[in-house]
């Protein structure tokens, strides 16, 4: 059940403007979209989450090196609060009304925390060759619980890039994370080396405050520099829903067959081309 000490229904109007904004241009930003009352629960959960990191958490910054780029996987799992922030919060509800989607699964959370000084940039990448699912109807919502920019790390996006009708090869976010191996299975065709470069007038970014959200289609090229702050940290959640078209995808290469996920999830018994279902991939809209 939700709980109603926390507001849950949709109160930021989402308009045709949005919807054809995030359609043209593969990533939109809707401003006071949380209520703080939902920020402040993630703050502490989030901390409880890095304090004591699960099997699938990953250090990409080297040890020895300044700052700190964590990362975490599936946390809804393990956490009560994250859980009910993928389920109770309005977030389920944008992305619906986003996509034009009757129902919405959630498929999975992912923590992206930059310490202050940290220098190691997130990589241009898609979010779709990395999962194992196809479908129109996939969404990323990244959510800030601090102030960011460009300078802390802010998530930057390559305008139009959904629409070239290409999964490029995924990018291993560090060397020792235990990806890189099993991405190169996917035999898909690398990013272009000037990619920045060739298209720099593309590129798109905002500076966001906590209760704003960020939303892109799985096939946006993005990427996110350092947090070169010395004071502010970036923390930012990533959360994945899907609507009515997305099925499974077993097609190899995607990171579901990392073993540090495997050891943090019960066995997929889910076959090529069945949608997502199930206590792994549990319904979140219309809310039971």
């Amino acid at each position: 059940m939700p709980d109603n000490t926390l507001p849950h229904k949709l109160e930021k109007t989402i308009s045709g403007e949005d919807i054809a904004a995030y359609n043209r241009d593969g990533a939109i930003v809707v401003r006071d979209a949380i209520p703080m009352a939902w920020i402040k629960l993630m703050r502490r959960a989030i901390q409880t989450i890095m304090d004591r990191p699960g099997d699938a958490a990953v250090e990409y910054t080297p040890k020895g090196e300044a700052g700190r780029y964590y990362g975490d996987f599936f946390i809804w799992r393990r956490n009560d609060d994250f859980r009910t922030f993928m389920q109770d919060s309005p977030l389920a509800e944008v992305a619906a009304t986003i996509m034009g989607a009757r129902e919405m699964h959630f498929f999975y959370d992912q923590l992206l925390v930059k310490e202050p000084g940290t220098k190691e940039e997130t990589p241009w990448h898609q979010d779709l060759p990395y999962w194992p699912l196809r479908g129109e109807q996939i969404i990323s919502i990244w959510v800030p619980f601090d102030s960011a920019s460009a300078d802390s790390g802010v998530v930057h996006y390559l305008k139009g890039s959904h629409k070239w009708g290409k999964m490029f090869a995924p990018n291993s976010f560090a060397s020792d994370s235990g990806f890189g191996d099993i991405y190169k299975k996917a035999g898909l065709e690398p990013l272009p080396e000037n990619l920045a470069r060739d298209h720099k007038h593309d590129v798109i970014h905002w500076d966001v405050e906590p209760g704003d959200i960020i939303i892109h289609h799985p096939l946006t090229l993005h990427f996110a520099p350092g947090n070169a702050s010395q004071t502010g940290r970036r923390r930012g959640l990533a959360l994945r829903y899907v609507g009515d078209d997305a099925v499974f995808d077993d097609r190899p290469g995607t990171f579901i067959d990392n073993p540090r996920l495997k050891a943090s999830l019960p066995m997929i018994s889910l076959k090529d081309g069945e949608p997502l279902c199930g206590d792994l991939f549990p319904k979140v809209w219309p809310r039971p």
